[in-house]
């Protein structure tokens, strides 16, 4: 097995040039032609156990290769052997993670998925005592009518420190604008055949095996929210509302992981990386706030008895500031500052060093934190009735961290425990949704009550009635809500089962 560590950027077609030295780019460097044939089964088997198979013809040879690991990682386990053909050949599989798959039937059952074609040239870089490789790809990803191009930068470790590879990343990035994309030519094709590559994504399950360490179950959880943040990019640069909530989940994703791993992260580099999403997180709230409150509080008050012009003065200014929060998220993940903290922000997951002396394995650690903060939000919980709207705001972040928590360390549970953790994932998620539906119910009185005093004279009232109707129907809701979630927060239970082993 070959272990590849590498980063992959993505770049605009006319910067790829300009990664390249001046020999390369006139056509000294390693030019090769691959063709690249991706196979799975008709259920895509190989990709839900996070495997992938290709078989790549370089220079008239064909080379079978099975890739695992990439998910929780920059370093992916490799396994190659040159082949007969251009079809797998199973007699090539031993001593791999396919070899677990490999029944009788699974030959005659893989079909070819999706085929790359790129153009690569490569060069060595020398950086401090590091031996690293350069590789500019140009070509296609195909998918029987679909098909997406490829235009990306690879850096490959091949000899010295991690941190080389970041320093010539930071390099490249200020040079080209090279922009950090944690997806490999595989997971696109597959988002091809889907056809689902350019829509929002979505938070993807976590594995975890219970012995492993709290450190090593840290760096998978921290990759997987990254994954999900990098891959909304270009859905919030079309300026599309569910790309928008989904690359913000996945900030709360990780910042919500970096809390509760908390007491084994450095704290001078974890309050930097913090900052920084915050930041990012920032400048993606207002489309997201104004989104559900076009939605879910003016829109649908123009059936509801409230004056068509005050319901039409409303919606139009909102309607304005929407389109103006949504250009700002945009303008955010389009800034060198949003690269450089992918960059920063993998960096610091993988050049982590653990804290000595700690022979914690996840499963116990991962009992201790649920154990420890469902305790603390029960307890608080018992006086909902005396919190203020900010109290009842950190009691809600309380209760999606636990959420977050049991979504991370899920696979570390079975049989009659995860039936117990679903259950208690439910009632959270309805004590969070109705804590949530009352913080929003505070933006919008804000929002309701500026957009009423800032109104242009000769659309003031009707725009002050409209206001009104909205804070009153609010307020009238929000009654029920905090019953609903002092019901459910009374019935909240310790987790008390500890994760398989």
């Amino acid at each position: 097995m070959n272990a590849e560590t590498e980063l992959k950027f993505r770049l605009a077609p006319r910067k790829l040039s300009s990664v390249l030295r001046s020999s390369a780019a006139n056509g000294q460097g390693n030019r090769q032609e691959l063709v690249s044939t991706y196979y799975d089964t008709k259920k895509q088997k190989l990709r839900r156990h996070g495997l992938t198979l290709r078989v790549r013809k370089v220079d008239g040879s064909y080379v079978q290769t099975v890739k695992a690991g990439g998910s929780g990682t920059v370093t992916r386990g490799e396994w190659e052997h040159e082949v007969e053909g251009a079809k797998p050949d199973f007699k090539k599989v031993k001593n791999t993670p396919l070899a677990d798959l490999a029944s009788k039937k699974l030959p005659r059952k893989l079909r070819p998925v999706f085929q790359t074609e790129v153009h690569r040239t490569t060069e060595a870089r020398r950086v401090r005592q590091s031996q690293i490789e350069l590789a500019v790809d140009r070509g296609r990803i195909g998918a029987g009518r679909r098909s997406r191009p490829v235009a990306e930068l690879e850096l490959e470790l091949k000899s010295g420190q991690v941190g080389d590879l970041f320093r010539l990343a930071r390099s490249l990035e200020r040079k080209t604008s090279a922009e950090l994309d944690l997806r490999s030519k595989a997971e696109r094709g597959y988002r091809l055949v889907a056809g689902d590559g350019d829509k929002a994504q979505h938070a993807e399950p976590i594995e975890l095996k219970p012995d492993l360490s709290p450190q090593d179950a840290f760096r998978a959880i921290a990759h997987s929210t990254l994954r999900q943040i990098t891959a909304n990019a270009d859905p919030v640069r079309d300026m599309d509302s569910e790309g928008v909530h989904q690359m913000r989940v996945g900030l709360r994703r990780l910042r919500a992981a970096i809390s509760l791993f908390g007491d084994i992260l450095p704290h001078a580099s974890t309050e930097r990386i913090k900052a920084e999403l915050k930041w990012l997180t920032g400048e993606l709230a207002p489309a997201r706030e104004i989104d559900v409150f076009l939605k879910e509080s003016i829109q649908p008050i123009a059936d509801q008895g409230v004056p068509k012009r005050g319901a039409r003065a409303i919606a139009k200014k909102f309607s304005a500031e929407r389109r103006a929060a949504f250009a700002r998220a945009r303008e955010a993940v389009d800034s060198a500052r949003y690269r450089r903290l992918l960059i920063d922000v993998i960096e610091w997951i993988e050049t982590r060093q653990p804290r000595p002396g700690d022979d914690r394995t996840i499963a116990a650690y991962a009992a201790e934190v649920l154990d420890r903060r469902i305790g603390k939000a029960r307890k608080q919980g018992k006086h909902l009735d005396d919190l203020d709207p900010r109290q009842r705001h950190k009691l809600r972040i309380k209760i999606k961290k636990i959420r977050y928590a049991i979504d991370f360390f899920e696979s570390l549970y079975s049989g009659r425990d995860r039936k117990q953790l679903a259950s208690l994932s439910g009632r959270l998620k309805q004590i969070q949704s109705a804590l949530g539906s009352l913080n929003d119910f505070m933006a919008h009185r804000e929002l309701a009550t500026e957009a009423a005093l800032a109104a242009p004279p000769a659309n003031r009232r009707a725009q002050a009635f409209a206001s009104g109707f909205i804070v009153g129907q609010e307020r009238e809701a929000a009654q029920g809500l905090m019953k609903d979630a002092a019901k459910e927060l009374h019935r909240l239970h310790r987790l008390r089962a500890a994760p398989a082993t």
